[in-house]
């Protein structure tokens, strides 16, 4: 019979797509959900923010000031929601980081949330 350190070693070795449901997969739909809303809302504001930028430095046109600022808080939600899937599914700190990194660079975020969302349900078994 096999004790329980045994068994505790032998699950934390495996791949998380080989691995059965346990109780802490049942918060990464949420987590995955607010990580997709976050990141396509900050892709959006990212755009909107290249728009401001063109106009202020390429048409002289200096009435949206906001949007910067709007767009930062939106980036700082993005990164907690992030980092909260990155440790429920356990990303490498090289995913996480570029994934955090994808909402600075425009339509990028869009992108990445495509891959990691099908990743993530790919491994975990999300609908």
């Amino acid at each position: 019979m096999a004790s329980p350190d045994n068994v505790t070693s032998a699950q934390s070795t495996q791949d998380p797509a080989d691995r059965t449901a346990t109780p802490a997969d049942s918060k990464i739909p949420g987590a995955l959900l607010r990580y997709r809303v976050l990141a396509w809302t900050t892709g959006l504001w990212l755009l909107v923010l290249t728009v401001e930028v063109i106009a202020k430095y390429g048409f002289d046109v200096d009435n949206f000031g906001w949007v910067g600022i709007v767009h930062g808080w939106v980036y700082f939600a993005y990164l907690i929601v992030t980092i909260d899937l990155a440790v429920k599914v356990r990303w490498p700190a090289l995913r996480t980081i570029g994934t955090l990194l994808a909402g600075t660079i425009p339509l990028l975020s869009f992108v990445v949330e495509h891959q990691r969302t099908a990743q993530v349900k790919r491994d975990f078994g999300v609908k």
